[in-house]
């Protein structure tokens, strides 16, 4: 068995970005070095070991990067959950509130069937608006949310509280 490398190491952190006081988490080192992204993926899956579900759901925009290739190896469908506008055909729509605005996601109103069990994957939570958007969109459609998965977690944030009423998976914890 290969040593497990330590994938925080991996993770550029950016000062100041992109406003005075953020500590931006940059993945794209992480993406970049094949082992990397492979033993990502890795852990994803041995994290969703005894999950019974039948599709993952990843979050625009780097939440599809994790999920498609989770989905493929587990053998699972894939559902992308976008940003506004890009979806073609009927869609179901959930806004939610950013640290200054709004935002909104969208997905396929046929996407899931009333009973479909769903992981929820995206690369960073913060403080959970994003994720408990996609829960509602999941829900609005008739599935299901078995948990949510991320690579990192910004334990500060509290975004696991937010999501109290979900099992909440993730990889990599920073403070802020």
């Amino acid at each position: 068995m290969e040593d497990k490398m330590d994938l925080k190491s991996k993770i550029r952190v950016i000062e100041d970005y992109p406003t005075e006081g953020i500590s931006f988490k940059d993945i794209t080192t992480l993406l970049k070095d094949r082992l990397a992204f492979r033993q990502t993926i890795n852990e994803l899956e041995e994290k969703l070991s005894g999950y019974e579900f039948d599709y993952i759901a990843g979050i625009e925009s780097r939440g599809l990067i994790f999920g498609a290739p989770l989905a493929d190896r587990l053998e699972k469908g894939f559902i992308p959950i976008r940003k506004p506008g890009k979806l073609p055909g009927e869609i179901e729509k959930v806004s939610y509130e950013l640290e200054y605005g709004s935002s909104e996601l969208e997905m396929h109103k046929d996407a899931l069937k009333k009973g479909d069990r769903v992981v929820i994957i995206d690369d960073l939570i913060a403080t959970g608006g994003s994720a408990k958007a996609a829960a509602k969109l999941v829900e609005a459609v008739g599935g299901e949310v078995v948990c949510f998965e991320f690579l990192i977690e910004l334990t500060s944030l509290k975004g696991r509280e937010y999501l109290k009423d979900y099992e909440l998976i993730s990889l990599i914890e920073y403070d802020h």
